[in-house]
């Protein structure tokens, strides 16, 4: 984590006012001594997407992979996803109603 990207899209959030809940599998300690208590830990990846505005995927672990999107959906305020692993298909994510950005994708 010392050096992951995903330190950097945080903090650019946490600048620009945004309120960030997250949920990784393994790196939940390393991100408390990053962050400590700018950001919220959540232990399940649904409750992450209750009531968001978007999804920021900067993390590729299997249960990301193969998530429930129509439960996502439903748990989400607005059904944006920034895929910045482009773990998710864009033809996929548009047929389940997501506007999708696929970083680095053309």
């Amino acid at each position: 984590m010392r050096e992951a990207p995903a330190i950097t899209i945080i903090n650019r959030l946490l600048e620009a006012g945004a309120k960030v809940r997250a949920h990784d599998p393994e790196a939940m300690d390393e991100a408390r001594k990053v962050f400590g208590e700018k950001i919220v830990y959540l232990k399940d990846n649904y409750e992450v997407v209750r009531d968001a505005d978007a999804l920021v995927v900067i993390t590729e672990w299997n249960e990301f992979r193969r998530p429930n999107f129509d439960k996502m959906k439903l748990l989400m305020k607005s059904p944006v996803i920034f895929d910045g692993r482009n773990i998710y298909e864009p033809k996929e994510m548009k047929e389940h109603g997501f506007i999708y950005y696929g970083i680095g994708r053309m």
